[in-house]
């Protein structure tokens, strides 16, 4: 997905949880995708999501520059 972006796992009795986020900006941490796992792998189409949130991330924060 990109440098810094870093994952909270929580296993619950109903099932597993992913947090996606990124905290190496100082202004804020950005919370880029958040899902209940349905198998042991992670979906493609749930990294895909987490890695385009990261790119506008990046690329607004440029932009504002």
């Amino acid at each position: 997905m990109g440098p810094g972006v870093n994952e909270i796992r929580i296993n619950c009795a109903d099932g597993w949880y992913r947090v996606m986020y990124v905290a190496k900006f100082e202004e804020a941490i950005y919370v880029l995708h958040s899902f209940q796992k349905k198998a042991r792998k992670t979906a493609r189409s749930d990294v895909k999501v987490a890695g385009v949130r990261y790119r506008a991330v990046v690329r607004e924060r440029k932009a504002a520059k």
